[in-house]
C-alpha cells in the first residue's frame, strides 16, 4: 500500500523544484521572449533556490522555421550562454526535445554545453523514437527525463507497456504528465503508485507536470509529492499553455526547506508578469475547465479564448456532441 513520504514539516533531500516558465510559457507566444525576460527568470530561479530551469526546446531550425518561433524554441548554445554565461551556480539548465522536431546529431556533447538535462516529450506511440533520443542524450553525458503525454487517453495496458519500456532505458526521471489537466488527486495518487513501482524497481525517479484546467495543478503536485514523487514542475505565476501549470510561488510557499526563497519570485511577478498579463492570455477559464472535465485536448479552448468566444453553453454542447459520436 502506498504510504506518505514524510510529513507536512518534512525537508526531503530528493525533492527538486523544476521551473518550466520559458518552455511551457513559450507555447503561449511561440517563444518570443526577449533576453531581459530570460535573464529575469534565470536570476529569479538562482535567487529562489530552484533546482532546474527548462530554458526552452532544442528543436531543429531545419525542421521548424526561425521566422515562426523565437530563439527559445531552438536553444542554440550561443543563445543560452548569452543568458547564463558559464552558469556557475547550483541551478541546472534543461531543454526539451519534441519527437519529430529534433535532430539528435545537432546535440552537443554535455562537456561542450552549459545544458545539464535533456527532457523528451513523447506520446505513447512515439516511445521507440523517444528511447533513441534518451539514449543519445545519455551517451553524450546529459541527465534525461521522459515525459509521457496524454496518459489520460491511454487504452488499457498501453501505459503499463510504455512505462516498462522506458524504465529499461538509461533515463533518470519518468514524468507523470497531466497534459489535459483532467486528473483529480485520487487519480494522481494511483498514478504515483504505478509510476513509482516501475521506476524504483529500475533505479529511476518520478516527476509530476500538472496543468490547471480544473484548478488542481497545485493540489495534484502536492499529492504526487506527498506519496513519493521527487521532481516537481512549476512555472512562475502558472505561465504556460492554456490553463497553465502549478504556480512556483504556491509550491515554494508550501515547502519548508529553507533553501527555497519566495521573495525573488514575488519580485519577478511584480516586474515582469503583471505587465505580461496585459499582452498574453493564459490561466484558468471556463473553456479550459470544460476541456479538462471532458478529458479533451485544450486546442478547442485555446481557439475559443483567441476568438473571444464566451458562448460557454454552446461550447459545452458542441464538445458533448463530439464525445457521443
Amino acid at each position: 500500500m502506498l504510504e506518505k513520504k514524510g510529513s507536512i514539516l518534512s525537508v526531503r533531500k530528493d525533492l527538486k523544484v523544476f521551473d518550466c516558465t520559458i518552455r511551457d510559457g513559450g507555447l503561449v507566444n511561440n517563444f518570443w521572449f526577449d533576453d531581459k525576460f530570460l535573464k529575469g527568470v534565470y536570476e529569479t530561479c538562482v535567487a529562489a533556490g530552484v533546482d532546474y530551469m527548462e530554458i526552452g526546446k532544442n528543436n531543429s531550425k531545419k525542421l521548424q522555421s526561425p521566422e515562426d518561433f523565437g530563439a527559445w524554441n531552438f536553444c542554440e548554445e550561443e543563445d543560452i550562454r548569452r543568458i547564463v554565461g558559464e552558469n556557475n551556480t547550483d541551478l541546472k539548465i534543461a531543454v526539451m526535445s519534441d519527437i519529430g522536431r529534433v535532430k539528435p546529431e545537432e546535440l552537443l556533447p554535455a562537456n561542450e554545453s552549459v545544458v545539464d538535462m535533456v527532457r523528451v516529450a513523447t506520446y505513447i506511440h512515439q516511445i521507440p523514437e523517444a528511447i533513441k533520443i534518451i539514449e543519445d542524450a545519455h551517451a553524450k553525458g546529459y541527465e534525461t527525463t521522459c515525459n509521457i503525454m496524454a496518459i489520460s487517453t491511454a487504452k488499457t495496458g498501453e501505459l503499463e507497456e510504455a512505462l516498462e519500456a522506458v524504465s529499461k532505458t538509461n533515463v533518470d526521471v519518468i514524468y507523470i504528465a497531466d497534459s489535459f489537466g483532467t486528473f483529480y488527486p485520487e487519480q494522481i495518487r494511483q498514478l504515483t503508485e504505478k509510476y513509482l513501482d516501475v521506476a524504483e524497481a529500475n533505479g529511476k525517479k518520478v516527476g509530476i507536470h500538472a496543468h490547471n484546467n480544473i484548478q488542481l495543478a497545485y493540489a495534484n503536485t502536492l499529492e504526487a509529492m506527498m506519496y513519493g514523487t521527487s521532481y516537481l514542475d512549476v512555472t512562475i505565476s502558472g505561465l504556460g499553455r492554456g490553463a497553465g501549470n502549478c504556480a512556483m510561488e504556491l509550491l515554494l510557499g508550501f515547502l519548508k526547506n529553507p533553501k527555497y526563497q519566495l521573495m525573488p519570485v514575488l519580485k519577478f511577478i511584480e516586474e515582469y508578469i503583471v505587465p505580461l498579463e496585459k499582452e498574453l492570455d493564459w490561466g484558468y477559464s471556463i473553456p479550459y475547465m470544460i476541456t479538462g472535465l471532458l478529458n479533451e485536448h485544450p486546442r478547442t479552448a485555446i481557439k475559443a479564448r483567441d476568438e473571444g468566444n464566451t458562448n460557454y453553453t454552446k461550447f459545452y454542447d458542441d464538445l458533448i456532441d463530439e464525445d457521443t459520436l
